[in-house]
């Protein structure tokens, strides 16, 4: 068994409509599928499924969904040429950083921001 491949992460949104108009003009990914309570957006070798909160129990029974709010869920990591250049491009669009450009410990250069349902997305630079 051979357990490799991430082919699809599913983030549970608090507001469909809200997240799919932040994705889209954050990342501006290819959209695979999409209805009334979820989007499923194409990134470079993986697809980011957002799917409307609500609809997440089922998928996840007997665990329970976490409610929004009680801090960080997950966080995605992108790697990247320039995490300034990044940055400087989320602030145009006016998104909101957590933290960063700083230098981590274990050589890159990360930045911190997250969708409106307090999903945490980095961005990544290796340092040489």
């Amino acid at each position: 068994m051979q357990l490799d491949r991430i082919e699809v992460v599913t983030l549970f949104v608090d507001d469909i409509d809200e997240a799919k108009a932040f994705y889209r003009k954050v990342f501006a990914p290819d959209v695979v599928y999409q209805d009334a309570v979820s989007s499923v957006l194409k990134f470079s070798g993986t697809m980011v499924n957002l799917l409307d909160a609500a609809q997440a129990a089922q998928l996840v029974e007997p665990s329970a969904v976490s409610s929004p709010g009680a801090g960080a869920r997950v966080l995605l990591t992108i790697k990247v040429d320039d995490v300034d250049a990044v940055c400087t491009e989320l602030r145009t669009l006016g998104v909101t950083l957590l933290n960063g450009p700083v230098d981590r410990p274990w050589g890159r250069r990360t930045a911190a921001f997250a969708d409106p349902s307090g999903h945490v997305w980095e961005v990544a630079e290796e340092l040489r």
